[in-house]
């Protein structure tokens, strides 16, 4: 309702003339904030505790990692919809490997390798819970929690609320899935929310969201400043993904983004530096 309100207070004839404000401060006091993508994904295996703990090295505001359900109930880090790009679960188990996540049990996914396709530095990494994630953060970053495939997994709204606790600023729920997006808003409307979008958002989308969510989340490659001047009038910030050449971080910046997902957060830091 704040969001709507203050959307509601700007004229429409104003808003292509609004100004781009500088943003919430990152670590660095630049105003823009570093999100490692799935952790340090460029030098550690995506959606692990390594990761974590490289994007951390490297200075990360933020971790990004992707949300799924195991089959008894579980939440865990995992992006794909299958295990077998980043797993050896064709060798643990050859006749599942196209199975989706959800399919799986823990203690089934515990026993899979989840570094060692990454390189053998990592042999050995495991799957994530959402639970051991948020014990190895503690409080030294912020985390972007990402729905993936919402649908198939139903109430996950109501669980993911449960897992992460007390509302704290520095964490968000986003998802594409906006019809679960109004879901989570429904049952945690104080956790800051997130709409993913992959092409440009159109007015109308601005304003639904405007009504529930606290950032609007698209793809760098269809962000300009106008774009994040739309979103900033109705209230919300903008954060962009997944950003790794530094043409692109600058253009961003000079976009007047709140938030720049990257997979080399130390390039992204040396930047802003």
């Amino acid at each position: 309702m704040r969001r709507l309100l203050g959307f509601l207070l700007v004229p429409a004839a104003l808003l292509a003339l609004a100004p781009i404000a500088s943003a919430a401060p990152g670590a660095d006091g630049t105003g823009v904030e570093v999100i490692a993508h799935r952790g340090a994904s460029a030098d550690a295996p995506e959606n692990t505790l390594a990761a974590v703990d490289e994007a951390l090295t490297q200075g990360a505001d933020s971790i990004e990692i992707d949300l799924q359900r195991t089959a008894d109930g579980h939440l865990v880090l995992l992006h794909d919809s299958t295990l077998a790009r980043t797993t050896d679960v064709a060798t643990v188990f050859p006749d599942r490997a196209g199975e989706p996540v959800g399919g799986f049990t823990l203690a089934e996914l515990k026993r899979l390798d989840a570094g060692s396709w990454f390189g053998p530095a990592f042999a050995g990494e495991r799957i994530p819970t959402l639970a051991e994630l948020l014990a190895r953060i503690g409080d030294r970053a912020g985390l972007l929690i990402e729905l993936k495939d919402p649908a198939s997994y139903p109430g996950i709204e109501q669980q993911v609320a449960d897992g992460i606790g007390a509302p704290r600023a520095d964490l968000v729920v986003q998802s594409f899935d906006h019809d679960a997006m109004r879901r989570f808003a429904a049952v945690a409307p104080d956790v800051p929310a997130g709409w993913l979008f992959g092409t440009r958002p159109t007015e109308a989308e601005l304003d639904a969201a405007a009504a529930v969510a606290d950032q609007i989340n698209p793809s760098f490659r269809v962000t300009d400043a106008e774009l994040v001047t739309a979103v900033r009038a109705r209230g919300m910030e903008t954060g962009v993904y997944t950003v790794n050449s530094e043409a692109d971080m600058r253009r961003m910046i000079d976009a007047g983004v709140h938030r720049i997902i990257t997979d080399v957060p130390a390039a992204l830091r040396a930047v802003l530096g």
